[in-house]
């Protein structure tokens, strides 16, 4: 099935069935999200993403909900997707979300801001048709948190990669946005 892109209501939609499904059947589920799911819902500082990058737990029961999710609501079969486990790290922060915006038997976690904005500098995809790469989160997280340096950057970063460095092309985001909010 195609990738449509998932507003704000559609992935509500989506989440909420699937803590329906999720009390139906006994279990509760925990869902960390990550990435584009993360700005869509959120920060609303997108108006959608194309799937959900996300890791479920317990997982085969989550993903078995989830397909079951696909078919009814006519979404791809992995628009929850667990490929964002290998860019994690162990220091991870979160925070949870209300219980209300899903319902219960869904308990769901994002990122805090900082490690969001780790998470990105370490990614920092360039530009791709139809892809506007990682440099509008990037800028977009840099807004909401301010560091004061670049230092203070790095120092954010290295909380959750203290054996990576950013890239140039991270570090020149970085300096550019900071140059143009200070």
């Amino acid at each position: 099935m195609p990738y449509e892109p998932l507003d704000k209501d559609r992935l509500t939609e989506a989440l909420r069935r699937l803590a329906e499904l999720a009390v139906a059947g006994g279990v509760e589920l925990e869902l960390s999200l990550y990435g584009g799911a993360v700005f869509t819902l959120v920060y609303g500082s997108r108006d959608s993403t194309k799937d959900v990058d996300a890791l479920i737990r317990p997982s085969d029961v989550g993903h078995r909900l989830a397909l079951r999710v696909a078919h009814e609501l006519g979404l791809p079969e992995d628009w929850i997707n667990s490929d964002v486990a290998q860019f994690l790290s162990e220091q991870e922060a979160k925070r949870a979300l209300p219980v209300e915006m899903f319902g219960p038997g869904l308990q769901v976690t994002v990122p805090t801001a900082a490690y969001l904005l780790a998470l990105k500098l370490r990614a920092c995809r360039p530009p791709l048709p139809g892809y506007p790469g990682d440099a509008p989160d990037i800028r977009f997280l840099l807004g909401k948190l301010k560091p004061a340096s670049s230092g203070e950057v790095d120092a954010i970063f290295a909380r959750f990669f203290p054996h990576d460095a950013l890239t140039e092309r991270a570090r020149e985001i970085v300096e550019t946005t900071l140059a143009d909010i200070g």
